[in-house]
């Protein structure tokens, strides 16, 4: 039986894997390693089967020049793998060093795979300097020459797959996918609500019908057509923790990348009292953890973690 079978964002949870900020060159690891522990033993209590992503070998080869440096290569699993249906598929990832994150999950994914499951990888981009633009508009910096996109980029709601053509993703990697779900699901390209990485900070769907929105980076009129039936709970203002360590680069909007348990109970950072009063008054419980760095780290609850599994069947949710 295949391991992996995930067909929204918000059935309930059975298995999941948690990255790991071992191999961070920084200050900040102990206690984030120590949250994300914490993390793993709140979900193992309800029930989840957790797995820890382990960090990249230190004595694996050094990355070419062009390929840059990345603190935390295991730490924000959820760019680089995405599950639909029994199919993982390994994500054409935009930055380019995000490439080299493959060999520390192997080894999970040989066993998803000898299981059942469904283990694909889009082509490897080349990730030459004239694929990115610099100078274009938020959104527009991806030139179509290759298909490339973030697995957080992706959103899974039944049959159909929101996909934020933006600063994460390109119009030719949507293609892709599409190319390779075929006709029994439907891939919806958006532009324009949210231009820079990543969709998970734009859009939360909760629920069959109901969906988080971030005020600042979607409106009625980018709303996609089929949610534009869904009921929509505005994301209320952020307390912002802090661009630590000169990260001021990453989004403040960090502490809406929550993690949906099942429907009803969801995992938000404690700090964002009112984002959780908001929930809760909406009928949804909320376990408050923390990622204190979460903001320097440019990751919350949802992108430190790829769920594997959850119980459910392949629904069509346009009402």
């Amino acid at each position: 039986m295949s391991l992996a079978g995930v067909y929204t964002e918000w059935d309930p949870l059975e298995e999941i894997v948690v990255g790991t900020a071992v191999g961070a060159e920084n200050r900040m690891v102990r206690e984030t390693e120590d949250e994300l522990d914490g993390l793993c033993e709140e979900l193992r209590g309800l029930g989840v089967t957790v797995r820890r992503l382990p960090p990249r070998d230190p004595a694996s080869p050094p990355a070419p020049p062009d390929r840059g440096a990345d603190t935390a290569l295991a730490y924000r699993p959820r760019d680089g793998l995405l599950t639909v249906g029994e199919t993982i598929i390994q994500t054409p990832t935009v930055p380019r060093v995000r490439s080299l994150e493959s060999p520390a999950c192997r080894m999970l994914l040989m066993e998803y795979f000898t299981s059942g499951s469904r283990w694909i990888s889009a082509p490897p981009p080349v990730l030459t300097d004239v694929m990115y633009d610099p100078t274009a508009p938020a959104g527009e910096r991806l030139r179509e020459l290759e298909p490339v996109f973030d697995a957080d980029t992706v959103l899974r709601m039944g049959t159909d797959l929101l996909y934020l053509v933006s600063d994460s993703g390109n119009a030719l990697g949507a293609r892709w996918l599409q190319a390779v779900l075929g006709e029994t699901y439907t891939v919806h390209p958006c532009r324009g609500p949210y231009g820079s990485p990543h969709g998970d900070f734009a859009i939360v769907p909760l629920g069959p019908g109901l969906v988080l929105v971030n005020p600042e980076r979607v409106d009625a009129e980018h709303i996609p057509p089929f949610l534009r039936t869904w009921k929509r709970i505005v994301c209320p203002e952020l307390v912002d923790p802090g661009p630590l360590d000169g990260a001021v680069h990453r989004s403040g909007w960090t502490g809406s990348n929550i993690l949906v348990v099942r429907p009803g109970l969801v995992i938000v950072d404690r700090r964002q009292a009112d984002l959780m009063r908001v929930l809760e008054n909406n009928g949804i419980d909320v376990l408050p953890l923390q990622l204190t760095h979460s903001r320097a780290l440019g990751s919350g609850f949802h992108r430190v973690t790829v769920d594997v599994r959850r119980t459910g069947t392949l629904e069509s949710y346009r009402f």
